[in-house]
């Protein structure tokens, strides 16, 4: 795997963690209430939720995946699925007030075992989720030659990268929450949105684009970054 795919792992890991939504305000919430132990608890539900959205979305997509990785409209149907998730993104109208998650309890006392069934449960009931990992693998899958073993380190390094960004958050939780305006969440929202329309039209344009100038442009910033 180059080091592009390295970098570009961990910025995927990046971008889903500050994916706006009720995990996001109700990871802030419990580190802000119940310290950093506890919000690290509910993390590793919400990780463990999201790994189990990968599996179903890697397992559920391989055969299909390993019998068109070499046709362009693999490409296009990835690219489509990952703007779509764009376009909802950022036509999602909803506020901090509306998504936040005060009326989800937080278990009282320190008790590690609710906090990490409560991350579990918030993440995997949200079938969003399921898409957005879903177009990661649709993305990533053909790119890395249907390799097992290039897709689990791939994805590892996803984990790695969404991870490291919630430590940050737990550590940040109180400014994170007086500083997450509606205001401020609408025009995140709307950002991500654009790039997720973005990335999936480039998606579409592999499609129409030969294999061997895309491997050449690669290269060449490779070199360019190494320089």
């Amino acid at each position: 795997m180059s080091t592009l795919d390295y970098n570009n792992a961990f910025a995927v890991g990046a971008l889903m963690s500050v994916m706006i939504g009720p995990v996001f305000f109700m990871l802030l919430k419990t580190s802000a209430l119940k310290g950093f132990r506890a919000a690290l608890a509910f993390d590793v539900g919400v990780i463990l939720g999201d790994i189990t959205f990968i599996l179903i979305a890697y397992y559920g997509s391989r055969n299909l995946l390993e019998k068109i990785k070499d046709d362009p409209r693999l490409f296009v149907t990835g690219g489509l699925i990952i703007a779509a998730y764009g376009v909802i993104t950022f036509l999602d109208k909803k506020n901090k007030k509306e998504i936040d998650t005060s009326e989800v309890e937080i278990p009282k006392g320190n008790n590690y075992f609710k906090l990490f069934l409560n991350g579990y449960l918030l993440n995997f009931i949200n079938i969003g989720v399921l898409a957005g990992w879903l177009a990661v693998v649709l993305a990533v899958g053909p790119n890395l030659g249907m390799d097992p073993n290039l897709i689990f380190w791939y994805f590892v390094k996803v984990i790695i990268g969404y991870f490291a960004l919630d430590l940050i958050k737990i550590t940040l939780a109180k400014q994170l929450r007086t500083k997450l305006t509606p205001l401020v969440i609408y025009r995140v929202k709307k950002g991500m949105g654009v790039l997720l329309i973005a990335f999936g039209a480039l998606m579409m344009l592999k499609a129409f684009v030969p294999k061997e100038t895309i491997d050449d442009f690669m290269n060449s910033i490779e070199v360019t970054k190494k320089n």
